[in-house]
């Protein structure tokens, strides 16, 4: 045999050894990884919920319309007793009925002496003599003061009438409906404006039709 013969058999020979450890250096690889990606995904999996869910769904179970007390307190009160959140949490049967129109009372004479009490701090003001003041620049602003109060007076004035007429309701028991559809106008809305005579629907259809006829 020559020597080049020998050297191709020798050759042959070695290369399936170097063929077959390379897999095997490949599985071994592919086997250190796996583990680390399944104890990622096991460890994602096992993921305990936060603190800020768990906090989150204890104020749901918390919430007002979810407090039977909240929903029977109004039972065991006066009507000027009640706060917002109890008289929201009464039944639709009580719309309305003594402890609500009770309610809606003291709120509107608390507003119309507040009213009140204004318009005699603002006639105390007006009667102070502007013409003592020497400089002219402080005697206008004083003057423009006076006329931006007296501005603001006068729309409490158109108020003030407005209250008087809710609660010439009350004693009517026609407060809390719609003039025009006779529908419950919601608490929600006299609570923003207890002088409101209009459901929101019949407010919004009115505001709609002065911007097309005008008033």
């Amino acid at each position: 045999m020559t020597k080049t013969s020998a050297k191709t058999l020798a050759t042959a020979s070695a290369s399936p050894e170097a063929d077959t450890s390379a897999p095997k250096a490949r599985s071994k690889a592919a086997t250190k990884v796996s583990p680390t990606a399944d104890g990622a995904s096991a460890g994602s999996s096992l993921k305990k919920p936060s603190a800020k869910a768990d906090n989150e769904s204890m104020n749901a179970a918390k919430s007002p319309a979810a407090d039977p007390k909240l929903a029977t307190a109004w039972k065991n009160k006066a009507g000027k007793d009640l706060s917002e959140p109890e008289l929201l949490a009464m039944p639709d049967s009580e719309y309305m009925g003594e402890k609500q129109l009770e309610f809606f009372r003291t709120k509107l004479q608390a507003l119309k002496d507040d009213l009140l009490s204004n318009a005699g701090e603002t006639t105390e003001h007006l009667r102070e003599d502007t013409s003592i003041v020497p400089d002219p620049a402080d005697r206008a602003t004083i003057e423009e003061e006076h006329a931006l109060e007296l501005r603001t007076r006068d729309r409490e004035r158109k108020l003030l009438k407005k209250i008087s007429q809710s609660i010439g309701r009350i004693d009517a028991g026609d407060y809390g409906y719609c003039d025009e559809t006779g529908e419950p106008i919601g608490l929600g809305r006299l609570l923003a404006r207890p002088t409101a005579t209009l459901s929101l629907e019949a407010q919004q259809r009115r505001e709609m039709k002065q911007k097309m006829f005008g008033d």
